[in-house]
Formats: structure tokens, C-alpha cells, sequence
């Protein structure tokens, strides 16, 4: 009989935390998409993305390398986003929490979906290219305050104070 009220009770206690989860989201528009520890899967565009940036400035080939040997949440193909996958996730009414990059990193709003939490510009992959579509030494990042994709000199000292690396995937792979 103590077997059986104790299976009843756990059962009960998990149903509880599930509904409990399940109603935590109803609330919430599907367009928001879905939001755990660690990262976002962005539903408009089916890409997962680090819920954070790595939080300190990097040159963009240690942010390229840092996404490419990012282990996360069970997945090793993270990259750095396109500067056209960075656009698409600004939302100028979108105002999430982050840290404002320079000095000790004061509390900021960036407009970012998916609630990521940043604390500075993000490099993309992509490099700035002549006509012929040779580098010509630059890179590009967006900045989410501003909303707007920028360039930067290949070992210019300011992006390794103010731009980070913000790893993204494909979700379904």
C-alpha cells in the first residue's frame, strides 16, 4: 500500500511540472519561438542560436574559431551567422537585456529576438570582398542597437574590445 501511495504521488508531482511547463508557454506566440538554457531556435527561420554571445571581444578569427569548436547542447556544427542571418534576427522593438561591451559592462538593451543576451556587436562570417570577390581586409559585424552592419580592418584594435562571437546552426540536422 506504501508502494502504490508513493507511485501516486510522483505521478501526481509530474503531471504537475508538466502542465506547469506547458502553461508557462502558452502565453507566448509561437513567433516568439522557444527559449531554454543555452540557446534559441528562432521559428521564422528554423536556425538555434546561443542564447548568449561568448562575452568578451575577440578578433573575427578567434570568433570564427570559437563557433566552429563550440560544443552545445549536444551539437558540434555551430558557426558564425551570415551578416544577412544577423539582420534577420534584429527586431528594433525587441528589447533584451544584455551588457554594453566597453569598460566593466554596464547593463544595456539590445534589440535582439529571441531574448539572446549580448554584450557587444557580432561578427559575422562574412569577409568584405572587391567586384572580383577577393578579400580586401575587412569583416563584417552588426550592431543590434543601431541595427545596421558595419566593417572593420583585419587586426584593427577596436573589434577585439566591442565585437563578440555569436554562434549559430540549423536546427533539424
Amino acid at each position: 500500500m506504501k508502494k502504490r501511495a508513493t507511485a501516486i504521488l510522483i505521478f501526481i508531482f509530474l503531471v504537475s511540472v508538466i502542465s506547469g511547463a506547458q502553461s508557462s508557454t502558452s502565453g507566448r506566440s509561437p513567433a516568439q519561438g522557444l527559449q531554454v538554457p543555452g540557446y534559441w531556435l528562432d521559428p521564422d527561420t528554423g536556425l538555434m542560436w546561443t542564447g548568449k554571445d561568448r562575452g568578451r571581444g575577440v578578433s573575427w578569427k578567434v570568433a570564427m574559431k570559437y563557433c566552429r569548436n563550440l560544443r552545445l547542447a549536444g551539437y558540434s556544427d555551430w558557426r558564425l551567422a551570415t551578416i544577412d542571418e544577423l539582420k534577420g534576427i534584429y527586431d528594433e522593438s525587441a528589447n533584451s537585456p544584455g551588457l554594453a561591451g566597453l569598460g566593466a559592462g554596464s547593463p544595456f538593451t539590445w534589440h535582439v529576438k529571441g531574448n539572446l543576451f549580448l554584450t557587444a556587436n557580432e561578427w559575422s562570417s562574412e569577409r568584405r570582398t572587391d567586384k572580383r570577390g577577393h578579400s580586401i581586409g575587412y569583416e563584417w559585424y552588426f550592431n543590434f542597437n543601431q541595427g545596421e552592419a558595419n566593417n572593420q580592418a583585419s587586426g584593427w584594435p577596436y573589434p577585439s574590445n566591442n565585437v563578440r562571437a555569436l554562434c549559430v546552426r540549423v536546427a533539424g540536422k
